[in-house]
């Protein structure tokens, strides 16, 4: 028997619209060079809580984390404590955590530690969604730069084979790197999603325009 459908990010991207919409954001387009992207994406979430200031989470720590002394770190932070994300620790033989990004649309987003990495990761879509895959694929290859500290891959998620994008950086990267990651995974996922959703099949592209 068939489980339910994964959620495509073509979804995400409108829930994530509709939640912006409604709390009183606009969006911009800015023009920038491709070195700035990253200080661009950090200021963006500044201007999104006028007068909050960031604090400096865990800088020069230099202990390696695991996903349960993670998950203890991100529940202290700021986007946990507001409400922004919920965490989840996933137990088994190999922990990892799930977050629920809500500014995001709720777009889910896994985090596993896996020897000297930490590994952030979120579905696109299955292949089986993509019109032309291997037009899509190196279309994906020539433009991915764009994408600052992403990358996508292909994985079997519920014996599914699907589109991930997935970023990572070393055990012992402060907490307020690892935070970074995973917001920005978070934003690039809704940027792919929107610009590579030409490759998606017909009806996906109405569904996801409703």
């Amino acid at each position: 028997m068939k489980g339910p459908r994964p959620k495509s990010s073509t979804e995400y991207v409108r829930e994530f619209r509709e939640r912006m919409r409604r709390e009183g954001f606009v969006k911009k387009d800015v023009w920038i060079l491709p070195e700035h992207a990253q200080e661009l994406a950090s200021v963006e979430r500044r201007l999104r809580m006028p007068g909050a200031a960031e604090g400096r989470l865990g800088e020069g720590t230099a202990r390696a984390w695991t996903a349960r002394s993670l998950h203890a770190a991100l529940a202290e932070t700021r986007p946990a404590l507001a409400g922004n994300v919920s965490l989840e620790l996933l137990e088994g033989v190999e922990p990892s955590l799930h977050l629920v990004m809500h500014e995001h649309g709720d777009l889910p987003v896994f985090v596993a530690v896996s020897g000297e990495q930490v590994v952030v990761e979120s579905l696109m879509w299955p292949l089986s969604d993509v019109a032309d895959a291997a037009a899509f694929n190196a279309h994906v290859l020539r433009t991915h730069k764009i994408l600052p500290l992403s990358n996508m891959a292909i994985e079997v998620i519920g014996g599914v084979a699907c589109y991930i994008m997935f970023g990572s950086l070393d055990t012992r990267s402060s907490l307020a790197n690892v935070l970074f990651e995973i917001e920005t995974l978070a934003e690039n996922v809704l940027n792919a999603a929107e610009a590579y959703a030409p490759f998606l099949k017909d009806d996906l592209l109405m569904e996801g325009a409703a």
